[in-house]
């Protein structure tokens, strides 16, 4: 059997984390306008990630977070983005490789899309995923009815009730707007 040189699902793949590097820039640049917002759902256990210890004892595997509100210091870089957030009223900084987001979904546009980020199909379905005990379902546009987002503090200031509601709106919208998800699976070569 011959060698594959042209690995067009690992090209793909690739120019669609460009997408979410150019989406992540101009949210820098110009911040979130509208109703935008973004769903980020990365691998803590993957290579280059560096969160908060206590963040990565409650989330071993896997996190997704929400840029909207509120969020300071959005760098980013080629391979990566850093951000901080607050979580529980303190504000923590994450570093995120590219490589290791596993969705990325805007779901006031209907826009989102999944990723491989090494994981084992087997693993995804039977792994531990972030999770909110105080909120609804994330949105279908992750595609994973199981995982919460771990949200930060939108609003601080606001208290934890208006927070938990802005989450629930979000979550409702994204529910109703039926957000495609652009699976690479299908262009993936089966070994």
């Amino acid at each position: 059997m011959t060698k594959d040189w042209l690995r067009y699902d690992e090209m793909v793949e690739d120019a669609l984390r460009g997408v979410v590097r150019r989406a992540f820039s101009e949210a820098k640049k110009s911040g979130l306008p509208g109703e935008h917002h973004f769903y980020i759902t990365f691998r803590t256990d993957a290579d280059g990630v560096m969160i908060p210890p206590t963040l990565k004892a409650q989330y071993p595997r896997e996190i997704t977070i929400v840029l909207q509100h509120q969020f300071w210091d959005l760098e980013v870089h080629e391979d990566l983005f850093s951000v901080t957030l607050s979580f529980g009223g303190r504000q923590e900084r994450l570093r995120v490789p590219f490589a290791a987001v596993v969705s990325f979904a805007d779901p006031s546009v209907k826009f989102a899309l999944h990723f491989d980020a090494g994981e084992n199909p087997q693993e995804s379905e039977s792994g531990a995923t972030a999770g909110q005990p105080d909120s609804s379902e994330a949105p279908p546009a992750l595609e994973k009815p199981e995982a919460k987002p771990a949200l930060a503090d939108q609003r601080p200031e606001n208290g934890k009730q208006e927070n938990e509601q802005q989450t629930k709106d979000a979550e409702k919208e994204a529910a109703k707007s039926g957000a495609t998800v652009v699976a690479l699976d299908s262009f993936r070569k089966k070994h």
